[in-house]
């Protein structure tokens, strides 16, 4: 299995009832983030839960994060990842220094300049389907060759080669992969067919 897929399974509206067994599948399939974002039902019971049962073997993190405050009780339940789906400063700095992974969301050059300067780990590009191949290919022009990137927001497997192409890291993947209506085996089937693709691309150009 390739461990270092840039993939993150963004898992809005997990509960808590059914954490480890969505965690497992997506896991087995090959996924090694794992996003619960904070505006699902309970989401510091899921995490922690998730955190304690496969912190080991994925990073465990949270979405949809905004505040310092919310960074502050994440850290203390030992989330590993935080996301945010815009760039604020004060977030990032307080991940940062919790020791934690910093993916906030940018659009503009502004945007990605300001996460670039408070040493985030990567950008959450978003709305991807907004800014679209050919504006990433502008902005990625100017950015540092170091810096990660994933688009989120409309993007499924048939999206891959494109972004990919034009010099994406990875993606987040929310309802595509992962919705409450889904079924298990819907999940699986899902989760299989992204890591597929993923890999299709990346053994053929890498």
């Amino acid at each position: 299995m390739n461990k270092n897929r840039e993939l993150i399974a963004i898992l809005r509206g997990l509960t808590l009832d059914r954490c480890i067994v969505v965690g497992k599948i997506l896991i087995a399939a090959g996924f090694t983030k794992l996003e619960v974002p904070l505006n699902s039902t309970n989401p510091m019971e899921t995490i922690l839960a998730m955190k304690n049962k496969f912190g080991t073997s994925a990073t465990i993190g949270a979405g949809t994060v905004t505040n310092v405050k919310e960074v502050n009780e994440l850290s203390k339940i030992g989330c590993q990842m935080i996301v945010s789906p815009n760039t604020d400063k004060d977030v990032i700095k307080a991940t940062k220094d919790k020791g934690m992974v910093s993916l906030p969301g940018a659009f503009t050059p502004s945007d990605f300049f300001a996460a670039i300067s408070m040493q985030a780990d990567g950008i959450k590009i978003f709305p991807a389907f907004k800014l679209g191949v050919d504006g990433f290919k502008a902005i990625k022009a100017v950015l540092p060759s170091h810096l990660k990137t994933y688009a989120v927001g409309g993007i499924d497997e048939t999206h891959f080669n494109n972004w990919l192409d034009a010099g994406v890291t990875g993606f987040g993947i929310g309802s595509n992969l992962f919705h409450p209506s889904k079924s298990n085996e819907d999940i699986q089937f899902a989760a299989k067919k992204i890591i597929l693709s993923y890999d299709r691309w990346q053994t053929k150009n890498l």
